[in-house]
């Protein structure tokens, strides 16, 4: 197995479930990995249809002059979804869960080095940089073995392997619908959480990117002219817009969105700065309720194209424990709506 991906016993997932007489937890069935056998083999022998793994890591997000603690979501959400109902609903069988990708190394190298200067940034995105190539050989070989990743970070760097990791394994470039209160369609100027759509579209990985619930007072002029210049390749629509009456407005983007990804293999990417009151890199009092964006997930599951799922940003403070079952509980409901049938 590569260097840098954890993988989980069975005595360590038991430890994370709180047992209880007459019920069978999520935990109890999910598929785990045999460590002595090939990694690559397993994937294509499993019955699992999806496979879950996490990137805790918050580099990119320090890259992007942003707050770190998304390192911290991972955690939250495994033990939450572990503890969840297994039943014909809820299968976790369908589910083999791959570990985490490990960049603790990475984080302490960075957290040495003294914020304030222009090198702990140039730092942050060499180390980004470095995690892309590992997020990208994991989801390449797992897209090749016929399954469908589900990625719970760290930063919102990590769509950029993502969507470099599925496009090699299909041999074509990805649609993308990003439900965002920003387009992370920055300047490529070094790799960092604001920018992984940049990269990806300007490398050929991604073909058509649509942002749903842009916010308007966080997106510059320049950043809507560059997006309204590629029409054809690059669409959004606002929050803003999405306060229209019923006949504009959630429903009807919603399918207008989907319209415009779904001819070819795409990705859901959920970024938790659009929730509101969501702990994150980039909290906000207004956005999206939890409840529409499990709407969303259901919306776009449903079609033989998607191709993955990424949920990112989140960033719970490890030392309150009501808040990382929060975050925890939010993240294993987009997970389980994912893989309803």
């Amino acid at each position: 197995m590569q260097n840098f991906l954890y993988t989980y016993t069975r005595s360590e997932i038991d430890r994370l479930i709180a047992h209880r007489k007459g019920e069978v937890k999520f935990g109890q069935r999910i598929r785990l990995l045999n460590e002595e056998q090939d990694l690559e083999e397993q994937f294509r022998e499993t019955k699992a249809k999806y496979v879950l793994f996490g990137v805790p890591e918050d580099i990119g997000v320090m890259g992007n002059l942003g707050r770190k603690g998304t390192r911290y979501a991972w955690d939250a959400a495994l033990k939450q979804l572990l503890n969840t109902q297994n039943h014909k609903g809820n299968k976790a069988k369908r589910v083999l869960l791959l570990g985490y990708l490990d960049f603790r190394k990475e984080m302490e190298e960075l957290g040495s080095l003294d914020p304030s200067k222009d090198t702990f940034t140039a730092k942050a995105r060499e180390l980004t940089a470095k995690i892309d190539t590992e997020v990208t050989d994991l989801v390449r070989k797992v897209v090749q073995a016929g399954k469908k990743p589900i990625v719970v970070g760290g930063g919102h760097n990590n769509c950029y392997g993502i969507l470099k990791g599925c496009a090699l394994a299909v041999g074509k470039p990805l649609n993308c619908i990003n439900v965002d209160a920003h387009t992370d369609f920055r300047n490529l100027e070094g790799r960092h959480s604001g920018n992984g759509f940049s990269y990806a579209f300007r490398e050929g990985f991604l073909k058509r990117y649509f942002i749903f619930g842009l916010h308007e007072n966080y997106t510059s002029k320049s950043v809507f002219k560059k997006m309204d210049e590629l029409k054809d390749q690059v669409r959004y629509t606002t929050f803003e817009e999405l306060l229209l009456p019923a006949e504009n407005g959630f429903d009807y983007q919603t399918e207008q969105a989907f319209g415009f990804i779904k001819q070819d293999k795409y990705g859901i990417e959920i970024d938790c700065d659009a929730i509101q009151h969501v702990p994150s890199s980039a909290m906000s009092p207004s956005g999206f309720s939890a409840t529409q964006v499990r709407r969303l997930i259901h919306h776009w599951k449903n079609h033989k194209n998607v191709q993955y799922l990424h949920i990112c940003e989140a960033a719970p403070d490890p030392e309150n424990d009501s808040q990382c079952r929060a975050i925890g509980k939010l993240i294993s409901y987009f997970i389980t709506d994912f893989i309803r049938k």
